[in-house]
């Protein structure tokens, strides 16, 4: 299996899936963005993932008064309730077409022989994304922060799967200290890394141990160190691939730079702190495949949508009585939500699209601040900073 992808596609090569732009078209780290803005809206790759669920309440909200004009004379003068009623229930149906929609069919490969890590593997997407790639045959570490969870998904996995090579290591992102020591761990005792999975992340505020915002270090400072730590072993087991689970939300992110690592100020300050932290994934990934190009090893970041998690379960009370529901009814599943991560993970023919931002299966151009390689080559430099690390011998590719 060396030099080779499950699947038999040579890692330096892979001819673009038939519909997808050409790599060259998609924003990669070394290339200058310029999509065609000619192709219909619902074909450009840079299509927002909303379009669909945008067009369709427009054509709702124009369309409403006609449905309605037939039932006018019997409601008589009472006829705005249940019509304020129907256009509730109208907008959330819609709003669960506009969030969900259909999940893309997905069929992996056998990862027999291939060693993979999960963080945030407990549950969620990380579990849900880890299941499938035991049920593929891979070995699985789950690498999560509460050990009673962390070996109780694994047996679950284990269970469902027949695989018994899914396993729990600790891993606290919030404590540089711990992820230090499960890379140390990692790499005493096993061999190979062939797929590194940065699912984890929260959204509470708050400041950590080593003194940065909560969600920055364990969405990003503490998943750019273990990546780092690891690179070595991703390069030695090359062809080797990392996943960066990002969001829709770094359109947000507004990262300044000599303020890296602390929390922004303002009434919104955890949403904000939030949407940097996945502005910064966007950028890692970015910035990760320019300096990887000709090692073997590819990333991606991916938006899984708008998912039914407990990533947003510190959400102020008096938002939890609208978003629980809104949540169970108009998100998709974690199933649902590792489906674009495993297809970042395994599918054949993705070498070109290094560095390029998924969502429902699909490159998509990320927004303006996503693409910016300036601010991505300062966000590493800083990062390493921080981190007290050396500064990385590879150099993006000019």
């Amino acid at each position: 299996m060396d030099g080779v992808w499950p699947g038999g596609a040579a890692a330096e090569l892979g001819a673009a899936p038939q519909g997808w732009p050409d790599p060259e078209l998609c924003a990669l780290p070394a290339l200058q963005p310029h999509f065609d803005r000619s192709l219909p809206f619902s074909s450009r790759p840079c299509a927002k993932p909303w379009a669909r669920g945008a067009r369709s309440l427009g054509a709702a909200r124009s369309l409403l008064p006609l449905f309605l004009l037939p039932f006018l004379p019997a409601l008589g003068m009472g006829w705005w309730l249940p019509a304020a009623g129907l256009l509730c229930a109208l907008l959330c149906a819609l709003l669960r077409f506009a969030l969900r929609g259909p999940a893309p069919p997905l069929a992996l490969p056998s990862l027999r022989g291939r060693t993979a890590i999960v963080t945030g593997g407990s549950g969620g997407i990380g579990e849900a994304a880890a299941r499938e790639l035991a049920r593929g045959g891979a070995r699985v570490v789950l690498a999560t922060r509460n050990a009673l969870r962390g070996e109780a998904a694994a047996r679950r996995i284990r269970r469902d799967t027949g695989n018994p090579e899914v396993l729990f290591m600790p891993l606290d992102l919030s404590s540089l200290r711990s992820v230090r020591a499960f890379a140390a761990s990692f790499l005493q005792r096993e061999p190979h890394l062939h797929l590194l999975i940065n699912n984890a992340g929260v959204s509470a505020g708050g400041t950590t141990e080593d003194g940065f915002s909560l969600p920055f270090q364990v969405n990003h400072l503490g998943h750019f160190l273990l990546t780092q730590l690891l690179l070595q072993r991703l390069q030695s087991s090359a062809p080797s691939r990392v996943v960066i689970v990002a969001s829709s939300a770094h359109c947000a992110g507004r990262l300044h730079m000599a303020e890296l690592g602390r929390s922004p100020r303002g009434p919104f300050a955890a949403f904000q702190d939030y949407c940097d932290s996945k502005l910064a994934n966007v950028l890692h990934a970015r910035q990760l495949a320019a300096r990887l190009q000709g090692t073997g090893v590819t990333a991606y970041a991916v938006h899984p949508g708008f998912v039914n998690t407990q990533l947003f379960r510190h959400a102020p009370l008096w938002l939890q009585p609208l978003w629980t529901p809104l949540s169970r009814f108009c998100f998709r599943s974690a199933a649902e939500g590792a489906r674009t991560v495993l297809f970042c993970a395994t599918q054949d023919g993705l070498e070109p699209f290094s560095g390029c931002y998924f969502a429902d299966c699909r490159p998509l151009q990320p927004w303006a601040q996503g693409r910016d390689d300036a601010a991505a080559r300062e966000l590493w430099d800083r990062s390493e900073r921080l981190l007290g690390l050396q500064p990385s011998l590879c150099t993006p590719a000019e």
